[in-house]
């Protein structure tokens, strides 16, 4: 694969004391600049993640896509091209202030600005976030993920699948119809939400603790109008997450325990059981589209569906195995295996 994960986003909003508030205290994230016309913030070791700039029209403004080296940029710059795609390369101002050490622009065929960059800015500072969490689950995953909408999926996949190199790892046709994509071994970098019209549905981003998910999910409970996607469990990565609608009017999805893949062997698969194991009752949804998913999920309840939680090295502890009956159990399901 070319690209490696989501670096960065640039988002637009027509009210940055909002972000601003959002941004560190529910969020999490550092501010780390303050100008007139935008804030700039922080996840991790990066000099900038997220720019949020003033604008009338409250809409992500460009995602900032990595590859590993310049030799990258270059080969992607010229299958581009191959592609009859318009492929401008970024100025050296423009990679200073992206915080970058080269860059390409151009469109996906939904008109969203794609930037292809290499070599990010390391801050010489820790990451100080908005509020005391333990962190992000950044690194080599990126950002996190980008859901956009879009109106017909089959006239933008083949521009990402074979042009950018994106994978396909799973989709949901009921109760609507949404394909997943990654680059790298987080679940999904990218997916695409069939709704008839284009633009964007939410991005993700993913904390290091459940209690830093929880306490966020208590923020957004002191203003019941943001919370779009009540605390739910997915059923294809397996994420723990609630979604706030953020000051630039789309959704931003707080998860914790997503699921990682082997992008060399993994299988694509349709995702029968529903979009969600539990919880995520969404505002968003229409009436109907509501009820189906409430079905999906206490069927899948009814079945006994499950998944093992998704933690990292060192941030569990193992309990006691006081059950003997779940024990029992644990035992018969391993000699089925």
């Amino acid at each position: 694969m070319t690209l490696t994960a989501l670096g960065y986003v640039g988002l637009r909003t027509d009210n940055l004391e909002d972000w601003a508030d959002y941004g560190t205290r529910l969020l999490g994230l550092q501010l780390v600049e303050r100008t007139r016309s935008s804030l700039t913030f922080r996840m991790d070791d990066r000099k900038q993640r997220v720019v949020v700039e003033h604008d009338d029209v409250a809409a992500p403004h460009r995602f900032g896509w990595e590859v590993a080296d310049a030799a990258a940029l270059d080969a992607l710059a010229a299958r581009l091209d191959q592609n009859g795609i318009v492929v401008t390369p970024g100025s050296a101002a423009l990679a200073a202030q992206r915080r970058v050490a080269g860059l390409i622009v151009f469109a996906d065929p939904l008109g969203n600005r794609l930037e292809v960059f290499h070599g990010p800015e390391i801050a010489d500072e820790p990451f100080r976030p908005g509020r005391n969490i333990s962190g992000f689950r950044t690194g080599p995953l990126g950002v996190g993920h980008a859901v956009l909408t879009v109106a017909r999926i089959e006239d933008v996949m083949p521009f990402y699948t074979d042009v950018l190199g994106f994978r396909l790892s799973d989709y949901v046709l009921s109760p609507f119809r949404v394909f997943f994509f990654h680059i790298n071994a987080r679940h999904h970098s990218l997916a695409f939400l069939e709704t008839g019209k284009d633009g964007i549905h939410h991005l993700m981003m993913e904390t290091l603790s459940l209690d830093d998910l929880g306490q966020g999910y208590d923020v957004a409970l002191l203003q019941p109008d943001r919370i779009a996607t009540t605390l739910g469990r997915h059923i294809n990565d397996h994420m723990t997450s609630f979604y706030t609608f953020c000051p630039s009017g789309f959704m931003v999805e707080c998860g914790w325990g997503g699921a990682s893949l082997d992008p060399d062997s993994w299988v694509p698969h349709e995702v029968t059981d529903g979009p969600s194991l539990w919880g995520h009752e969404r505002a968003w949804l229409p009436p109907e589209g509501r009820e189906r998913a409430r079905e999906m999920r206490l069927d899948a309840a009814r079945r006994g569906v499950r998944y093992p939680v998704e933690v990292l090295p060192g941030n569990h502890s193992l309990a006691a195995d006081a059950c003997p009956w779940f024990a029992d159990a644990k035992r018969r399901e391993a000699g089925k295996a």
